[in-house]
């Protein structure tokens, strides 16, 4: 039987090639607490163990980090999968099941804010699908404040903002 960390490891790569978008820092974390197999700070040391090795890559926000397998990730996967064993893979794929949309809805609806060299702040917001991008919009503001209200608001409103765009750019 392989050590944990090594199994940790296995299933972080089994997570993420089963979903056809990134995964959060949460997310990963949420599937392990609620499943009871280790706790926080063991996933951050397999997650960042993952990073070192390149078998993961990472994009990170103000709020948020997303992860996404690699080549190498995938091919290690494939040479080790045996080590995971059915009922852990049928743990993450009831777990995708029950969540799946949840997910992709955090994952698919991005928001974040950067200070320009102009000194004020600019806001992106995206939509993105599969992994591509439907819409990027970038809105410049004065404030820091402003700019967060604007990523607060996308995530509640962004469907409805597509939408008006759409209609309005389609007429």
């Amino acid at each position: 039987m392989a050590e944990p960390n090594t199994i940790y490891k296995l299933i972080i790569l089994y997570m993420l090639e089963k979903m056809d978008f990134p995964l959060t820092n949460t997310q990963i974390s949420d599937f392990f607490l609620e499943k009871e197999y280790t706790d926080y700070f063991t996933i951050q040391r397999v997650l960042h163990d993952l990073l070192d090795s390149e078998l993961i890559r990472m994009e990170s926000t103000h709020k948020n980090t997303q992860y996404t397998i690699t080549p190498a990730g995938v091919e290690t996967l494939r040479y080790f999968q045996d080590k995971v064993s059915s009922s852990i893979e049928e743990d993450v794929l009831s777990y995708f099941a029950d969540k799946k949309m949840t997910i992709k809805n955090e994952n698919s609806i991005i928001a974040d804010y950067y200070k320009t060299v102009d000194r004020a702040y600019a806001a992106r917001c995206q939509i993105k699908e599969k992994g591509v991008s439907r819409l990027d919009l970038t809105l410049t503001v004065k404030t820091k404040e402003q700019a967060e209200a604007i990523c607060q608001n996308w995530k509640k409103e962004s469907d409805e903002v597509y939408a008006c765009l759409m209609d309005y750019l389609l007429k």
